[in-house]
């Protein structure tokens, strides 16, 4: 199968395989389409019967793309030759000679516990006015149980279920996973809930719809302002941060991090890996089954000589 229709075909039958085994979310496909089909177009519509040289012609053309573009390029042609070698398509996947320039990922940008405990003691000293309650409640899902942003501000009304200590939430991709509820962020969002009309739609609602995400944002730098927090270092996704680094710090492993953030890809909560080095060194020598293990011919110096 040659030509422009030849390529549509087998762009269309990846996606769907990406849609129907993977679980793709919806952007995820509508970004791989579109890298897919400019490739195409760029190979004259043989992107399927592309060689390596091809592959490293086309690479040279993502040159004045910044990394970050040339890696999901890259990434979504890696997957679409190994989804031909599967089927059986190609004999060979010639995607070595595409580039590896690596994503732009820093560090992510997050807060100390001085900082959030500053914030949280603004919050404290406000009187306990609805619109304060309301940030309370906010502020507690935000740092208290790592939610997105949308995914907070677009809660339901019932989002609470009875005494259950967790919400189930739908994220990204479509994809529910549980979130765990404090006593703290329970306490506070039944208190704004008393304020919330009963005939409303949502937990957070503005007008005719929620809260938006830049109302979000306006409402943390202003709290940041008033607990003396630089306000360019506080938004809701520092706050989602905060909350993964210090879970990590305190002892939690990635894969239980990976779900409580609803990270389709443990790669992408590895960016946490970030804390401090000597801690992670003390982790092993303190918690490896080997640690307290004297070396082969070594006498264990707790132990008396025979």
């Amino acid at each position: 199968m040659t030509g422009a229709g030849g390529d549509q075909a087998l762009i269309g039958r990846f996606l769907e395989m990406l849609a129907a085994e993977a679980g793709a979310a919806r952007n995820t496909l509508a970004a791989y389409a579109t890298d897919l089909r400019l490739a195409s177009e760029t190979l004259g519509h043989r992107l399927a019967e592309a060689d390596a040289g091809a592959l490293a012609e086309l690479g040279e053309t993502w040159m004045s793309l910044s990394r970050a573009t040339v890696a999901r390029k890259a990434a979504a042609l890696r997957r679409f030759f190994a989804f031909l070698a599967d089927e059986g398509l190609r004999k060979d996947d010639p995607s070595a000679a595409l580039p590896r320039p690596g994503a732009e990922r820093g560090l992510p940008r997050t807060l100390g516990h001085a900082d959030v405990d500053r914030l949280f003691a603004a919050l404290a000293d406000r009187p306990p006015t609805p619109p304060n309650l309301r940030l309370t409640a906010l502020v507690e899902l935000l740092y208290g149980s790592g939610l997105r942003a949308t995914e907070l501000v677009s809660l339901p009304r019932r989002a609470l279920r009875g005494d259950a200590p967790f919400l189930i939430l739908r994220g990204k991709g479509g994809r529910e996973r549980l979130v765990p509820l404090s006593d703290r962020a329970r306490s506070a969002v039944t208190a704004w809930e008393a304020y919330v009309p009963a005939e409303a739609a949502w937990l957070f609602p503005s007008g005719k719809a929620y809260l938006s995400r830049v109302r979000l944002f306006q409402l943390l730098r202003a709290l940041a302002v008033e607990a003396g927090v630089p306000p360019e270092r506080v938004s809701p996704h520092v706050l989602r941060h905060a909350f993964a680094t210090h879970l990590l710090e305190g002892g939690a492993d990635l894969r239980a991090l990976q779900t409580l953030l609803g990270h389709a890809d443990i790669s992408t909560t590895q960016i946490y890996t970030h804390v401090d080095g000597s801690r992670l060194v003390e982790l092993v020598n303190s918690r490896h089954p080997l640690a307290d293990a004297p070396l082969d011919g070594q006498v264990d110096a707790r132990e008396p000589a025979a």
